[in-house]
């Protein structure tokens, strides 16, 4: 056998009496596969694919240990033994594959993200200092509270030891409640909670403790925090760093796991699941400073989205363990292929965050754009081969198109892409050639893999008529063959200055110094023109047709990208629609009251304004009377997520 290339990343370690044969750890995340609050056969069959997979340890969602935590309608609770059942099926079937289970326990404090029924719910926090982010007004805890939330903890790791997991995870990071007892500028209490260092870490303590005593020795106990808050009057890292050193004092902890960021501003919140406007890694630093002040086993979690850049981090010696969650999101057998010598194999996470926390946020059930399987694995976790052989004809290389063929060789069946393009990708290689966006190109890499994997043959540079389907012969045709600009009709279009977005990025277009962009969508495409043209020098208006730029994707891929058109000195105008055009203004409609809006001294004007389906090639193969799937945004435009799906579900019909 070959040489393990991650020898680090696949060495056992030893936490707290806890055995783990590899250093892979899928950590806390929402997932919204719970079944009305509590775990069942959906979140269970989600995990367990990781831990099948190849991972390490597993964390489980946080999971509310007072009355007083609920913050979003259906969480799931562990304040009584009515959650044992569902977690002993869990560990059950996560145990079966060798892999450790942790749950997180949780309270938010003032961090309130929605309730139960629409009604603001009452928010509790160490003193009555408002958040930024959410604009809610916690009432300090009574001491008398105080004592119960310490003592929720500890019920609730009792439950968790009888329901056979192997320990808990005290969630701490991101401006939770035990990090708003931290905070000095959150905690303003006089009595023993508050003051010293020694009183505001005191709450965590006690919860550890409390833990310690009910749950036993041998019993994991874990303290997830934000290494720095990167927040307006959050923890910083010298603060934390003192912090962790009192708590490691007391060795109630088996392990940190360290993050970035707060739930309690804007800005703090990008680092819950940072974009892949980040670093690979960008939270090894945090956790390396953790562990070199405490020596307390530790976990780094943060854009770690590949065994190469998990294997540096640990030999390297910043971390002992490696979350690497949106990866195993993005293929859960990660762990496999990689401890195999498959890592060329991995279907890379790019962090753009739409069908993970997009999802969440959304309030649907976790998924990826990458791997609709994922948050799915009851309803699509099995693929059937083919009954039959079939020759099938693939007419289009985008994401769609891509994934189709690669499933359907995949059942068995003879499957060529046609592509017209010199290159494979569709708009992906468009999208790539933003700022900021380049990683996005790795999702086809990541398609072109899995079509070599799966036997796909790929006719590039041939466009398709009807004498080439004639010729070809097809049992059945994928039709993927995407959109084109949009262009709408609205005074002096042809007579101004006017180019799209794709001719900005494909340098067809001359584009002068003053530029306004319409963007119609709202979504990462004006964003990223915009962005694009002022940092080539351009002045640059961005014109939404709707409330905020980017108000249809990820909010956190949104605001880091308003933070940074801000910082380029691009002035958004929100609230309004194209009307007209001429050589050197452009004429804007407020959306509420179609005001006119008018922008003067204008070169270009710059259409981001969605784009339109291609049809011919479905009406061509209605008419030949081929079997025939349509994938994509030749069926409406809309983004790579629904055309990845469609293609698997093609690639499954055919």
């Amino acid at each position: 056998m070959d040489k393990q290339p991650f020898p680090n990343l696949f060495s056992p370690i030893d936490i707290g009496g806890l055995a783990l044969r590899n250093r892979i750890v899928s950590t806390g995340h929402e997932t919204h596969l719970n079944d009305r609050g509590w775990i069942g056969d959906a979140m269970i069959a989600y995990h367990e694919a990781r831990a099948r997979g190849g991972a390490g340890l597993i964390v489980t969602e946080v999971a509310l240990v007072h009355s007083s935590a609920v913050f979003v309608a259906n969480p799931i609770r562990v304040d009584t033994d009515d959650c044992i059942p569902g977690y002993r099926r869990l560990a059950k079937a996560i145990h079966g594959h060798g892999c450790g289970l942790i749950a997180q326990l949780f309270h938010p404090g003032r961090e309130m993200l929605a309730s139960e029924d629409g009604t603001a719910p009452v928010s509790y926090s160490a003193s009555a200092t408002p958040n930024e982010r959410f604009h809610v007004m916690p009432r300090p805890m009574p001491r008398e509270m105080i004592a119960e939330v310490i003592s929720a903890h500890g019920d609730a790791a009792i439950r968790m030891r009888e329901a056979g997991l192997d320990g808990v995870e005290i969630v701490g990071s991101h401006g939770y409640l035990p990090a708003q007892f931290l905070n000095c500028r959150v905690n303003r209490r006089s009595d023993e909670y508050g003051g010293s260092l020694e009183n505001r870490a005191r709450f965590i303590r006690e919860i550890a403790s409390d833990i310690r005593a009910k749950a036993g020795e041998d019993f994991v106990i874990g303290l997830r925090l934000s290494g720095d808050e990167r927040s307006h009057e959050g923890v910083e890292q010298s603060e934390m760093l003192d912090a962790c050193e009192l708590l490691a004092g007391d060795s109630s902890l088996s392990y940190f796991s360290v993050v970035s960021g707060s739930s309690a501003t804007v800005a703090g919140s990008v680092h819950i699941v940072p974009p892949m406007t980040e670093e690979a890694g960008c939270t090894a630093p945090l956790g390396h400073a953790v562990k070199a002040r405490t020596g307390v086993t530790t976990m780094v979690t943060g854009r770690i989205n590949q065994p190469q850049d998990a294997e540096r981090i640990i030999a390297s010696g910043q971390a002992d363990l490696c979350g690497m969650t949106r990866a195993m999101i993005c293929d859960p057998d990660l762990g496999e292929k990689a401890g195999t010598g498959r890592a060329d194999d991995i279907r890379a996470c790019i962090g753009c965050n739409q069908a993970c926390i997009g999802h969440f946020h959304a309030g649907y059930p976790i998924s990826c754009i990458q791997n609709p399987v994922s948050g799915r694995e009851l309803s699509l976790g099995r693929t059937e081969p083919a009954r039959a052989r079939r020759k099938v004809m693939v007419i289009g290389g985008g994401p769609g198109g891509m994934k189709s063929a690669a499933v359907a060789a995949g059942r068995g069946h003879d499957v060529t892409l046609f592509e017209r393009e010199a290159q494979l990708g569709g708009q992906a290689r468009l999208a790539q050639a933003l700022p900021h966006r380049a990683e996005f190109g790795g999702i086809v890499t990541n398609l072109a893999r899995e079509m070599e994997l799966a036997g796909v043959k790929a006719r590039k540079g041939v466009a398709v008529d009807e004498g080439v389907i004639t010729e070809f012969e097809p049992d059945a045709i994928v039709v993927a063959t995407g959109a084109e600009p949009r262009w709408p009709a609205f005074e002096g279009r042809d007579d101004a200055h006017v180019v799209d977005a794709w001719q900005v990025l494909r340098n067809e277009a001359n584009v002068g110094k003053s530029v306004v962009v319409a963007d119609w969508r709202a979504d990462w495409i004006g964003i990223g023109i915009a962005e694009h043209l002022a940092q080539r020098g351009h002045q640059v208006k961005l014109a939404v047709n709707g409330y905020m730029p980017g108000q249809t994707i990820q909010m956190y891929v949104r605001d880091s990208g308003i933070g940074r058109l801000h910082g380029l000195g691009v002035e958004m105008m929100p609230y309004v629609r194209l009307f007209g055009v001429d050589e050197d203004a452009v004429y804007l409609q407020h959306i509420m009251n179609d005001e006119p809006v008018i922008c003067e001294g204008v070169d270009t004007l710059v259409l981001c304004q969605g784009h339109n389906p291609l049809t011919t090639m479905e009406v061509l193969v209605r008419r030949l009377g081929v079997e025939h799937h349509l994938v994509g945004d030749c069926v409406s435009p809309r983004t790579a997520e629904e055309a990845v799906l469609e293609g698997l579900l093609a690639g499954r019909a055919v």
